[in-house]
């Protein structure tokens, strides 16, 4: 049903500029199930939240958050919501409209109540149940410490207290032995079974790694925010960075992106809140005990010394140090046109590097 309305709406628009979007769709689908006999057999509402979703797909596209809706492939991941009536009952039986019970392993008790259900397919060849279910959460009150935390690629996290998480590197593990299995899908006849063996092979190895990924990112962001009432970060442009051919692929490994937003939910359950420093604030060039600027400090520079107090710092630390520091400051989350000395001069945070001396700039 996606496929065949995303095809069916280009069409429509190159050839008369028309946009059709849900309310055509639904009054079409209607005459698509006198036509195919078989759509009967599948619960409507399921049908109808496939139009939802490429409604959704297209609000992004034109609102600039994604890119052109694409069709669904085979091999890839498979999926599909059901709204509502459907139950899970006693002995762990999930009952969907029109399809015969299905057992499933619950790994966790379900709270609140029941809003939907998604059914996928992953690549691999499994099935998940995901449910959604409403629940009023209380704020948890905040407690604990304040860090500033730095995202790297040498390390995967460093806290201003000198905490250092490793970067397990879990895609760069598992690359040679992702090579061999793809040189050998390569070589399978297409549309054969031993091709399709070979696809869930490689599928298997990606999913091994994003659980891997997923696993490590979970308990790093679970303890930070149970031990934090605030963590500080910099608002990083990952889409931009990985634009970078050099750092691409271990930019991409880290998934910066998704360890934020685990702490950003996270953080309203356990009483931890998540602030961000503007992305040209120089949060590794700046000294956290003086405020001495190094200009010439570049990347494979991991430890550097102040001119000024004499401090010497361990990079990352010193920058997790500073983000801690100016998280409270007004500094705007976009700022796109400025360079790092016009932003720490403007907040009045800036030294001369050549007399020492604090400018006095306003902010």
């Amino acid at each position: 049903m996606y496929n065949h309305f995303l095809r069916l709406t280009t069409d429509v628009y190159a050839e008369s500029k028309k946009s059709l979007r849900y309310k055509e769709w639904a009054k079409l689908l209607t005459g698509l199930k006198s036509e195919f006999e078989w759509l009967k057999e599948v619960n409507s509402q399921a049908l109808q939240q496939t139009l939802k979703d490429l409604e959704s797909a297209f609000v992004r596209f034109f609102k600039k958050l994604g890119g052109f809706p694409n069709f669904k492939n085979k091999s890839n991941r498979q999926s599909f919501t059901v709204p509502q009536h459907f139950s899970i009952d006693t002995n762990g039986f999930l009952r969907l409209p029109k399809m015969t019970p299905i057992k499933m392993v619950i790994h966790r008790e379900i709270l609140g109540t029941p809003k939907n259900v998604t059914i996928s397919k992953t690549p691999s060849g499994k099935y998940y149940a995901s449910i959604v279910a409403e629940q009023d959460l209380p704020h948890a009150p905040l407690n604990g410490d304040k860090i500033g935390l730095d995202l790297g690629l040498k390390e995967f996290a460093i806290t201003s207290k000198g905490d250092k998480f490793e970067n397990p590197r879990y895609f760069q593990k598992s690359l040679r032995r992702l090579k061999i299995r793809q040189r050998r899908l390569t070589r399978k006849a297409s549309c054969s079974n031993n091709r399709n063996k070979a696809r869930l092979v490689v599928a298997k190895i990606h999913e091994k790694v994003a659980n891997q990924r997923q696993d490590y990112q979970h308990k790093i962001s679970l303890k930070l925010v149970s031990e934090n009432q605030r963590i500080s970060a910099e608002s990083l442009n990952i889409k931009g960075m990985v634009n970078n051919r050099k750092l691409a692929k271990q930019i991409s490994d880290v998934s910066w992106g998704n360890f934020l937003t685990m702490l950003e939910y996270k953080g309203d359950i356990y009483g931890c809140e998540v602030h961000y420093v503007d992305r040209f604030f120089p949060s590794s060039n700046r000294c956290s005990n003086c405020g001495y600027i190094k200009q010439d400090l570049t990347l494979a520079i991991r430890e550097w010394e102040c001119p000024e107090c004499k401090s010497f710092w361990d990079r990352d630390i010193n920058a997790a140090l500073n983000l801690m520091l100016f998280s409270e400051s007004k500094i705007p989350l976009e700022e796109g046109k400025s360079t790092p000395d016009l932003l720490v001069a403007r907040l009045g945070m800036n030294r001369d590097t050549g007399s020492g001396q604090e400018a006095t700039g306003a902010a």
